[in-house]
């Protein structure tokens, strides 16, 4: 239905994909290393030990290094939603700036204030004064993070607005209802919390790497015991989040909950595959993956979307094809209320323009009543609805399984920072600095899940990726592409090169 160069849609996809992966290498380190840094301060103010000061400095070092390049990338990621993506901007435009704009008025405006009096203020106010701002920074940061990511569960799951057929443009009806919908809530808490596991991971590898140099001892325990602790809390409160949220998935995105699984056909007590290997089949509908051999767990599926181990889970054919017998409604269904409205629309501005209220007003109730499938309207074929299944499959045990690694880790460290035996088992220091590269895959791979797990749709249900594409030159988008993919590459490599540097360096007034 709509004419549109697949390439365009494509080589736009890879564009944010590239920004968008590239900024979140900053971001958890920046929201959870705040937290960790004012912690330290706030040992340092209680007990008054200047060795907690210059603790606090020195990751406050690392600190700055990592949020002046994510701050860049930011910057240009906001960006692209105009020039790649106007017609999505022009759709919600209304409604997705709101969180953005608080978050440029309120939080980034109180994380920059405070910074400058974070770096620059010691000795020049008091130590309570310095502590207050540091942790605002703390603060401001995750704020940041919040007002985008209510944006992005928005996107996940749109509610409190209304459209406005007159002006083609969807509008905020609850800011609340937007604010503190379920999507938000656990996208929010999930994601941070898991950039405070990351940012604990980062600290117990670069002190680890100090305990195996034998340097910077007192450092390094001190610095452990408050990372470990800190990750554990929050490692586990990340799975918790991590559960809710897969529930809340089952809910308001089936389709990206079966392609999670490669669930295919419906099950009453569903199992939840542990192990899986894949391969593409042809049938006589489209491709599909099927299980070479697995490893499944009995009902735990069930239970984690619906709290019931002999729950029926609908797989991709029953989301697909409908399922009437289960309530199921599929997309070949979702797709003639999709064109109705699509229609209604029409008429309703031609009936408008020609005066006809009564005719519009019609119209307008086939619209209202056919609104929610508006973006199924757009598609030619029932299985465009299908998510990408081996990446967002295999990605999703990325993520849950070295993020259960990574909590038996701070576990394993909180116990031995604690007997004081850490220096003396050499092989758990060494995978703590390994530990490093691949937290940051997993928070990777969390994201593909969140984000390819929901292709085809920029807005769920209301507008699918290719219909929000600007109208571009397909060459433009490829030249910015790499443009930034070699920007973004050399900012990469400066960051670390410059932190290696420093932590090779170590703290500037040297110690014990």
């Amino acid at each position: 239905m709509m004419n549109i160069d697949p390439s365009l849609v494509e080589w736009s996809r890879w564009q944010f994909a590239l920004t968008a992966m590239f900024h979140w290498i900053f971001v958890p380190l920046t929201l959870g290393i705040t937290f960790l840094i004012a912690i330290m301060e706030s040992i340092y103010v209680k007990t008054g030990d200047p060795e907690w000061k210059r603790i606090t400095k020195f990751w406050m070092t690392l600190f700055g290094i990592n949020f002046a390049i994510g701050v860049a990338t930011g910057i240009i990621l906001e960006f692209e939603f105009g020039t790649n993506w106007s017609n999505y901007s022009w759709f919600v435009g209304d409604i997705f700036g709101a969180p953005l704009a608080v978050e440029g008025i309120m939080a980034f405006f109180l994380e920059t204030t405070f910074i400058a009096v974070m770096f620059f203020g010691w000795n020049k106010v008091s130590k309570k004064v310095h502590l207050l701002s540091t942790w605002l920074v703390a603060i401001g940061s995750n704020l940041s993070a919040l007002w985008i990511l209510v944006a992005n569960a928005w996107m996940q799951n749109p509610t409190g607005t209304r459209f406005n057929p007159d002006t083609a443009r969807n509008e905020m009806t609850s800011f609340w209802e937007v604010l503190f919908s379920p999507t938000a809530i656990n996208k929010f808490l999930h994601t941070v919390s898991s950039a405070y596991l990351l940012a604990s991971i980062f600290v117990i590898g670069v002190s680890a790497w100090y305990l195996l140099k034998n340097r910077e001892k007192l450092l390094a325990r001190r610095s452990i015991v408050v990372a470990s602790v800190f990750g554990l809390i929050f490692g586990i409160y990340t799975a918790l989040t991590g559960d809710s949220s897969a529930r809340h998935m089952a809910q308001v995105q089936p389709l990206k909950f079966a392609a999670m699984e490669n669930l295919y056909e419906g099950q009453s007590g569903a199992p939840f595959v542990a192990v899986g290997i894949t391969r593409k089949v042809e049938n006589d509908e489209h491709k599909r993956l099927e299980f070479i051999s697995k490893i499944e767990i009995p009902n735990v599926l069930s239970y984690l979307a619906y709290l019931d181990p002999n729950a029926f889970v609908p797989g991709i054919k029953d989301l697909v094809h409908g399922n009437p017998g289960k309530g199921v409604m599929g997309v070949n269904e979702k797709m003639e209320k999709g064109r109705m409205a699509i229609s209604a629309l029409r008429s309703y501005k031609e009936f408008q323009a020609a005066g006809e209220t009564a005719k519009a007003d019609s119209a307008m109730k086939v619209l209202e009543a056919n609104y929610r499938y508006f973006g199924y309207g757009y598609f030619e074929d029932p299985h465009q609805a299908i998510p990408p299944i081996r990446l967002t499959f295999v990605s999703f045990r990325v993520m849950v399984y070295f993020g259960f690694l990574f909590i038996l880790m701070m576990l394993y460290f909180v116990y031995h920072s604690m007997r004081d035996t850490l220096e003396k088992r050499r092989w758990i220091l060494v995978l703590a600095i390994f530990a490093i590269p691949l937290v940051y895959l997993v928070s990777q791979a969390g994201w593909i899940v969140a984000e390819v797990g929901r292709q085809p749709w920029i807005i769920q249900d209301l507008m699918p990726t290719f219909a929000a594409v600007s109208h571009l030159e397909v060459s433009s988008v490829k030249l910015t592409f790499w443009l930034f993919a070699i920007t973004f590459t050399i900012l990469f490599i400066a960051e670390v090169r410059i932190m290696l540097a420093q932590i090779k360096n170590g703290p500037k007034d040297g110690g014990k």
